[in-house]
């Protein structure tokens, strides 16, 4: 696979995403997925989705930087969202947060088999502190 043909796989996820189109995510992500270290499957994958999309209802990942290297991909995902109550623990009450999450992906057949992915929780306690 190209890295062309790769980004353009990795930006239909992004797009899939974003419509929240759970039953076409099978396209993309692996029946035996794995995210930062834990067996999720396809059904945990889209588990955690609809949670993360429950908790935070103006959800988007907006692609900011990507690497492409067959058959990995590194990601930088910006977001600007409003979560409900509770986030990493973290007590946000409904507040906008802007933030970043690095992500790397292996593919393989296409799909994504595993997720190592760290989101900037300092970012976020920072704009809590309002030092941002």
């Amino acid at each position: 696979m190209t890295k062309t043909e790769l980004a353009e796989i990795y930006r239909g996820y992004i797009a899939c995403l974003n419509r929240q189109d759970w039953p076409n995510l099978r396209q993309f992500v692996s029946d035996d997925a794995v995210h930062n270290g834990r067996r999720l499957g396809l059904a945990g994958y889209v588990a955690m989705l609809e949670r993360d999309f429950d908790e935070i209802l103006d959800l988007y990942f907006k692609v900011l930087t990507l690497l492409c290297d067959p058959p990995y991909i590194a990601c930088r995902l910006g977001f600007d969202c409003r979560p409900k109550a509770k986030f990493l623990g973290l007590d946000v009450s409904g507040r906008r947060l802007s933030f970043t999450e690095n992500v790397i992906y292996e593919f393989r057949g296409g799909k994504i088999v595993e997720v190592w992915s760290v989101i900037d929780k300092a970012a976020i306690e920072a704009q809590l502190a309002g030092s941002n």
